[in-house]
């Protein structure tokens, strides 16, 4: 199963942590794993390219850990990608169900 933390400040989502693997099917075939990864990753690389905000990485290189979370505020073109990776994540989780993705949301301050 796939394990989503969702860091929130301010009611705004700044970061993601994400662990494991779906094991919806065979690898190589799992497309719900598929589909997490598509959306983390490209949120990553979105951060990079798209702003000038601050984030910190941390990556495992069997592919089953990913966390990223903004440093020092948060601008309103990463806020948008937070919450579409937030919205997307959601619906995996909808359409597969918790067997597969559980997301929950951690709560931050400072």
């Amino acid at each position: 199963m796939i394990s989503i933390t969702l860091f929130v400040k301010n009611q705004q989502v700044i970061g993601f942590e994400c662990a494991g693997h779906a094991e919806y099917a065979e690898e190589g075939s799992d497309i719900v794993c598929s589909a997490v990864s598509a959306l983390t990753i490209n949120t990553v690389n979105s951060l990079e390219r798209f702003t000038q905000d601050t984030f910190l990485v941390e990556q495992e290189e069997d592919g089953g850990y990913l966390k990223c979370l903004l440093q020092n505020g948060i601008s309103d073109a990463s806020a948008l990608l937070m919450n579409s990776l937030s919205l997307g994540l959601k619906m995996i989780e909808d359409t597969y169900g918790h067997a597969y993705l559980t997301i929950r949301e951690e709560y931050v301050s400072g």
